[in-house]
């Protein structure tokens, strides 16, 4: 924040109370002035984070929008595609490791920030090839807020209401190079970030994190395969029944309907998460 310089009329206000009559009445306008600027600029309000509804109906499209169903009120879709007009909507960013398609980019820009093994090969999520984000230390995990915290100012600007940074459980893959201390010290940065910019943050997965949710700062869960875990009442316990679950098979989908279906969000997506009228595209909803 750039500083101000004292206005020269308040630095001649010792002057001014030397002199004789109405200047004490001068004076006490004076001080009355003094203060106000003491007080520096009036702090701008922080942006209303909302977060999501408990039970509303979600449909989960990140892997490309298409048109809601009818009732649905929530999505989350891709940080490069558009908010449905009149939902709530969630960002989905890929936070804790890199698209597929990026990694070129991330090698000749940022290669330090790439996770990397004792033989400098990089450490990748096979399922998805993704090569992980290296969280592990201060410096590191400052760079990469600023680099994903620019996506997220830039979910703010699209008209998102909230952020899901994924892959929070990165370390779980990292073959003991990163820890859950690295990647919750890195989710707290941008869980203020976020919270700057007026998006409320889910907690993506990962109940070993539920216990620092408050700490972190985060709003409500994306949590997939709850029902497939039996973890999907650990998480409607931590936030209120505001959480968002996400199962790929009719049995996981099932379990966590009974469970918890009542009271919290449960969509059944194919695994691919295709937008609707594609080949293999499911939904339903509990």
């Amino acid at each position: 924040m750039s500083e101000h310089a004292v206005p020269p009329f308040l630095r001649r206000r010792g002057t001014l109370a030397g002199l004789a009559g109405g200047v004490a009445v001068a004076t006490g306008a004076g001080l009355l002035l003094s203060n106000a600027f003491a007080s520096g600029p009036v702090a701008k309000a922080a942006p209303e984070v909302v977060p999501p509804r408990a039970n509303v109906t979600f449909d989960y499209q990140i892997g490309g929008a298409y048109t809601p169903p009818p009732g649905v009120g929530a999505v989350s879709r891709d940080r490069g595609d558009k908010p449905a007009e009149g939902l709530y909507n969630v960002c989905y960013v890929n936070a804790f490791q890199t698209q597929p398609d990026a990694l070129d980019r991330w090698q000749k820009n940022n290669p330090d920030l790439l996770l990397r093994d004792g033989d400098g090969d990089l450490v990748n999520d096979e399922d998805w090839g993704e090569a992980l984000l290296d969280t592990s230390t201060a410096g590191k995990r400052t760079r990469l807020a600023e680099i994903v915290g620019k996506w997220v100012d830039g979910c703010a600007t699209s008209g998102f209401q909230a952020v899901e940074p994924d892959n929070l459980d990165s370390f779980e893959r990292s073959h003991g190079l990163l820890t859950r201390e690295h990647n919750a010290a890195f989710a707290k940065l941008l869980a203020d970030r976020a919270h700057a910019a007026g998006l409320a943050i889910g907690q993506k997965n990962t109940t070993g994190l539920l216990g620092r949710r408050d700490a972190i700062g985060f709003d409500f869960a994306v949590a997939e395969e709850c029902g497939r875990y039996d973890e999907c009442a650990d998480y409607a316990t931590a936030y209120g029944d505001r959480v968002f679950v996400v199962e790929y098979s009719d049995r996981d989908f099932t379990k966590a309907c009974t469970s918890v279906g009542a009271a919290v969000s449960v969509v059944r997506r194919d695994l691919d998460v295709r937008p609707a009228g594609r080949p293999g595209h499911v939904f339903r909803t509990c």
